[in-house]
């Protein structure tokens, strides 16, 4: 049998499912696994103190956040402005740049379409997408500089571009000259199709054979693209009409005409000294208020934390909210049960997460945080995006957490474990 397969017989073994039912049971909650942590009581002034204190003390311009847990909710808090020159208050109704969040919600479209049988995980991406048919390895540089490339190992599969161990030109690549024609030839510049996009990355050598380690890149601009070729309908479309619209999801789109601009977030950049500077809107908000070729998969989306916890809260409850189902139970069990097998010994920055492995878009945290890291339980799913956003589903205390900043560079303010900490502080 195939690494792929072998995976995912064993992550549908994880999921206890053997086959899709038309009529699921009604959902339980799962049992706790040893050591998670147990949440009794989500304490909002805890939550308020920990947020307000980020924009008191000047680290953050604003910052706003959305908690449900048992299908209630259990805090919202909006502290700071969304745009300070403006003097605009951050609120509910902030429309935010979610950046990588934007892959998640990828990875259920192109689920969608699995359910239906249109591809499987093991099936070579090239299958559908032939621009990325010959793609080669890089092994190395000539003595004049020049690639070394070797046929992959194996036949990149859908699988490997769901957890990000596709090798596709990134980056986020260690090597020079990878880094350097994707600086060159920018498969993933705003003025391309996603087609295009495959093409261009279809002449960059891969970083590795396919499945040998874990990279962040432009995979789920590939998902976007199996989403087009498979479903015929363009991928912002396809995302309006099966997710969107369906979870009520009003305010989430690519675009944001000039009647919604007043409510869109300005961009701050950190500076060295703490303080945060205004990013220039030209930059900031150039993808969202144009309408551009490119639709990508990775990145792009604008949303509200009540937008994105519909969508945060249909992974909760397995793939239905509020009468309506996205996926199936068993998909979404698939895709937050990891994918990494323990052969994977090179996770790039994925470490820095915690103690997770990676799923189908989203890591997955597989054992209970020791000394600083973040706060958390074993079993939870959850992604964040490069303005430090996050969010995350807890299964074991039926837990949906969204969280909207927006400054850059990601993580230099200690925001998303001191929010976790105050979410969890009354675990056991």
């Amino acid at each position: 049998m195939k690494r792929p397969l072998l995976i995912l017989a064993a992550a549908l073994a994880l999921s206890a499912c053997s086959t899709f039912a038309t009529a699921p049971p009604p959902a339980t909650a799962p049992a706790a696994p040893p050591g998670a942590g147990i949440v009794d009581d989500i304490d909002p002034a805890k939550i308020d103190t920990v947020l307000k204190g980020f924009v008191d003390s000047h680290a953050l311009v604003g910052v706003s956040a959305l908690v449900f847990q048992d299908d209630r909710e259990v805090y919202f808090g909006a502290f700071g402005q969304a745009d300070r020159e403006a003097k605009v208050p951050m609120a509910r109704d902030t429309l935010v740049q979610i950046y990588s969040m934007t892959k998640p919600v990828s990875g259920v479209a192109l689920l969608q379409l699995y359910e239906r049988g249109l591809f499987r995980l093991d099936d070579p991406v090239a299958k559908y997408i032939p621009e990325l048919a010959d793609v080669k390895v890089l092994a190395g540089l000539d003595k004049d500089g020049k690639p070394i490339l070797e046929t992959p190992h194996r036949p990149m599969t859908v699988l490997d571009l769901m957890r990000h161990t596709s090798g596709l030109a990134s980056s986020y690549s260690t090597v020079d000259y990878i880094k350097s024609e994707v600086a060159r030839l920018e498969p993933g510049d705003k003025t391309h199709t996603l087609a295009e996009e495959a093409r261009i990355l279809g002449t960059i050598p891969l970083a590795f054979h396919p499945g040998e380690r874990w990279l962040y890149g432009p995979s789920v601009d590939m998902q976007a693209l199996l989403v087009e070729r498979l479903s015929g309908e363009p991928f912002d479309r396809y995302l309006q009409a099966h997710i969107f619209g369906p979870l009520k999801m009003a305010d989430t789109g690519y675009y944001v005409g000039p009647e919604r601009r007043a409510r869109l977030t300005a961009l701050y950049d950190w500076q060295p000294d703490g303080s945060m500077m205004r990013a220039p809107d030209d930059r900031a908000f150039a993808f969202n208020t144009a309408h551009w070729p490119l639709t990508p998969g990775t990145f792009g989306l604008v949303s509200t934390l009540d937008d994105y916890m519909r969508f945060a809260r249909m992974l909760e409850h397995e793939g239905e909210l509020d009468g309506v189902r996205i996926l199936r139970r068993e998909t979404v069990r698939l895709m937050s049960t990891n994918q990494l097998p323990n052969a994977i010994t090179d996770r790039s920055w994925l470490p820095i997460k915690g103690r997770v492995g990676f799923g189908l878009d989203v890591a997955v945290r597989l054992a209970q945080p020791q000394g600083d890291e973040a706060a958390g339980t074993i079993g939870e799913f959850f992604w964040d995006g490069a303005a430090d956003t996050l969010f995350w589903v807890d299964p074991v205390n039926r837990i949906a957490a969204v969280l909207f900043t927006q400054y850059m560079t990601f993580g230099k303010v200690p925001l998303h474990p001191a929010f976790r900490g105050a979410v969890y502080a009354h675990s056991h």
